[in-house]
């Protein structure tokens, strides 16, 4: 078994032998990994490796051909991306997927649902409790935003803000739910060397309230801020470890290297076209 971490403590998430496949075509090969409680680890692999797959199997998205996901020790059956709030799960994209009229404030109140107490008809009718539940939910969304630097914000349209900034709108609206596992999907994707830098502090200070697992093919950024690393190619784990034991490995070598020859080569025939 591919196991990340050796705290000897029941692991947050288990994934055990993981297969995935769409018309015949294997995605996932017997993925196999364990994520410790407070842990940062970090998926990575050449482009096409599996990695958003894994990410989409663990949210619901896509159902494996055969093998398991826990969570806390408890089997995930079934589960769909409806339900990773009340387990404890919340996912940033790649695309962002904020909403770019609303305001940040609302952006990020979209991710507070789990703690609304209020039934649709008592929020129609404007009665007291769903007023004291709306100042709760936005006082709570105020001390996420906070946090990442977006208050000043909080009225303007998504839109109408740089790049870097929809990034932390959407990693607020994620954190508002307070999970217990978050995964990331790209991060620093799209950011200057300045935003990475930031974006690496904020994620390192979760720590003590969550599980950070993310995807990205920044790999100064990743080698800086993951404390473990699995690395995925033609879907199969083929590397994992600390920084260090994935950077000297010769798989992993080989795997980008080899990503980087078929990059030329597309880049050559781009160029006779």
């Amino acid at each position: 078994m591919i196991v990340v971490g050796d705290s000897g403590a029941q692991p947050l998430l288990q994934v055990d032998g993981i297969y995935v496949s769409f018309g015949g075509l294997s995605v996932l090969t017997d993925v196999r990994l364990d994520v410790d409680a407070g842990s940062v680890l970090g998926l990575i692999g050449p482009n096409g490796a599996g990695k958003t797959t894994l990410f989409n199997v663990i949210c619901g998205f896509v159902r494996p051909t055969s093998g398991q996901l826990r969570l806390d020790g408890a089997p995930l059956r079934r589960h769909r991306p409806h339900d990773l709030p009340k387990l404890g799960v919340a996912r940033t994209l790649q695309g962002l997927g904020l909403f770019p009229r609303l305001s940040v404030l609302d952006n990020v109140l979209a991710g507070a649902t789990r703690f609304s107490r209020t039934e649709p008809m008592g929020a129609l009718l404007g009665s007291p409790w769903a007023d004291r539940d709306e100042r709760r939910l936005r006082e709570r969304a105020a001390a996420v935003m906070e946090t990442l630097d977006i208050a000043a914000d909080a009225q303007r349209p998504c839109a109408s803000l740089p790049y870097g900034v929809r990034k932390r709108v959407a990693l607020a609206r994620a954190l508002v739910s307070e999970p217990r596992l978050l995964l990331l999907d790209e991060p620093a994707a799209g950011l200057s060397s300045a935003e990475t830098a930031d974006i690496a502090k904020i994620i390192r200070g979760l720590q003590e309230r969550t599980t950070v697992m993310l995807v990205e093919h920044h790999m100064e950024f990743v080698m800086g801020l993951c404390e473990h690393i699995v690395v995925l190619d033609f879907g199969e784990v083929i590397a994992r470890g600390t920084p260090a034991q994935v950077r000297a490995d010769p798989a992993v070598q080989r795997a980008y290297l080899g990503e980087l020859v078929r990059a030329a080569h597309e880049k050559a025939h781009s160029i006779d076209a």
